[in-house]
């Protein structure tokens, strides 16, 4: 959001994760969604985490909490630098992972002496965690995937002598490895200053913890509650809410905030400092992490027996805006929230969520009221842990769905458009619509459903729909409601 010190206005943006582009990819196609959010009058696109997820494709769950997914290199641009060829693209048989290193021996006969001047200062760049991710990818593709926690004792431990021959051992796969992290910046630094280039700000999300089986984790494990044995002692989650009877298990290890804040929170800054990179706006899922934690004992099953621990999040929050001044940083501050939360959250002036499906059926102090949201907010109809709006609507219970009517006048509002012109006019000053709304489109077509482990991640908008859309609703409900701002 703008600084307090520095009103740029009210601006319209799009929630849409790269995986959930057409291609699924930094191609042709994200340069294009670029062009649609220019024509409506949005100036925010903002994304869900780019890190390279697990197997289960969430991207709150990551290897790494600065390497960014090679799924979402965009290998046709590829052949354009010569790194890649058409022929090489439709060879049946060849996977993204060969084709990317296919590049990376096409990089080293090419003697481009640009491309290797920009990929030395890369790596020189990103050294704090380039190499202990490259080495940590190695080690996991060697024991097929299995959790570094059970890796040989000389792996596991990061003895020095083994990490030497090893790195001579793989050096090859290792070079492979940060080269394809180097594309991936490449690409996305690309797009993001085409998009500024046309007056559009990136928005990012960090998850606030990161996963167990990661390069954060196994290389510097001091900074995680863990046992002597390097297992978690107690995990992260939530208590019962909206979302799940039981609460959510994440299972992500807690924070030894005692000995990050001894050196100075190194460790959140370097994370940071790669997200700044990345982003005009960073979101800090779950905020009120930092300011209390829901712990759970590592061997409970559900999410219910727990108990909030206090986090030094003013530290924090004080060295990261200490360092870097010009962040614009978004709470993520759903669920179960306390005075204390919030103090945070104000001392920072950093504006809240507020969530339209969550707003009807209970009282006139509900926050998420349209009337009640304030200006140093980011309203969205909902986000990609809802249903869709169209889904939400068609399942709202008659008390909720007669509230919602009230306050609309309208009896047989056109969903989902009533809801998003009802975001475009609260006081936020910043108004996101996920583009299944955009599109309007059923819960068929929903993200994620939090608490289960099948089927999310995957919903992808389809081009011809983008095509086809009438696009006069969107633009004029942002221009009407004094939202055609360019951000930059």
């Amino acid at each position: 959001m703008p600084k307090k010190n520095h009103q740029i206005g009210r601006h319209a943006g799009v929630l849409l994760h790269i995986s959930s582009l057409p291609s699924g990819d930094l191609g042709v196609g994200a340069f294009l969604f670029v062009d649609f959010l220019a024509e409506i009058g949005a100036s925010v696109w903002q994304t869900l985490p780019l890190n390279m997820p697990h197997d289960d494709g969430s991207p709150y769950q990551c290897l790494s909490a600065h390497a960014g997914n090679p799924a979402f290199i965009c290998l046709a641009s590829l052949v354009n630098e010569h790194l890649l060829t058409k022929q090489d693209l439709i060879q049946p048989q060849t996977n993204r992972k060969e084709l990317l290193e296919l590049a990376y021996l096409r990089y080293k006969l090419g003697k481009n002496a640009k491309l290797q001047k920009d990929f030395t200062f890369f790596c020189q760049e990103n050294v704090s965690w380039l190499g202990d991710f490259a080495l940590f990818l190695v080690l996991r593709e060697h024991f097929k995937h299995i959790s570094w926690n059970t890796w040989p004792l000389a792996y596991k431990n990061k003895q020095p002598v083994a990490i030497k021959k090893l790195k001579v051992r793989y050096e090859h796969e290792i070079a492979v490895i940060k080269f394809t992290q180097f594309l991936f910046f490449r690409q996305w630094l690309n797009l993001k200053a085409y998009a500024n280039k046309k007056g559009i700000a990136m928005f990012g999300d960090i998850p606030i913890f990161v996963a167990f089986d990661s390069a954060d984790v196994w290389s510097q494990p001091h900074a995680f509650k863990l046992d002597s044995n390097k297992n978690t002692e107690v995990v992260a989650g939530v208590p019962p809410d909206y979302f799940s009877a039981t609460g959510q298990r994440w299972g992500n290890p807690h924070y030894n905030w005692e000995a990050m804040q001894a050196n100075g929170f190194r460790w959140w800054l370097a994370r940071i400092r790669t997200q700044q990179r990345l982003f005009d706006m960073i979101r800090i899922d779950h905020f009120r992490g930092l300011q209390a934690a829901w712990e759970i004992p590592a061997t409970e099953e559900t999410a219910i027996n727990g108990a909030w621990v206090e986090a030094p999040g003013d530290a924090l929050l004080n060295a990261i805006v200490k360092r870097f001044p010009d962040m614009q940083l978004v709470a993520e501050d759903l669920g179960i929230i306390t005075e204390e939360v919030d103090a945070l959250r104000e001392k920072y002036h950093l504006p809240g969520m507020k969530i339209l499906q969550f707003a009807f059926g209970g009282d006139n102090d509900n926050p998420y009221l349209p009337d009640n949201i304030d200006e140093n907010s980011v309203v969205y109809t909902g986000t990609h842990d809802n249903d869709t709006t169209l889904g939400w609507y068609q399942t709202l219970d008659a008390g909720a769905k007669t509230h919602l009517h009230r306050l609309l006048e309208n009896d047989v509002p056109v969903m989902p458009q009533a809801l998003v012109d009802l975001a475009f006019n609260t006081k936020a000053n910043l108004a996101i619509i996920p583009m299944q709304d955009i599109l309007g489109l059923d819960g068929q077509h929903r993200m994620n459903v939090p608490g289960t482990m099948g089927g999310n991640w995957q919903w992808r908008f389809d081009m011809n729909a983008l095509e086809n859309l009438e696009r006069s609703h969107i633009k004029n409900a942002i221009k009407s409601s004094g939202r055609a701002h360019k951000w930059l």
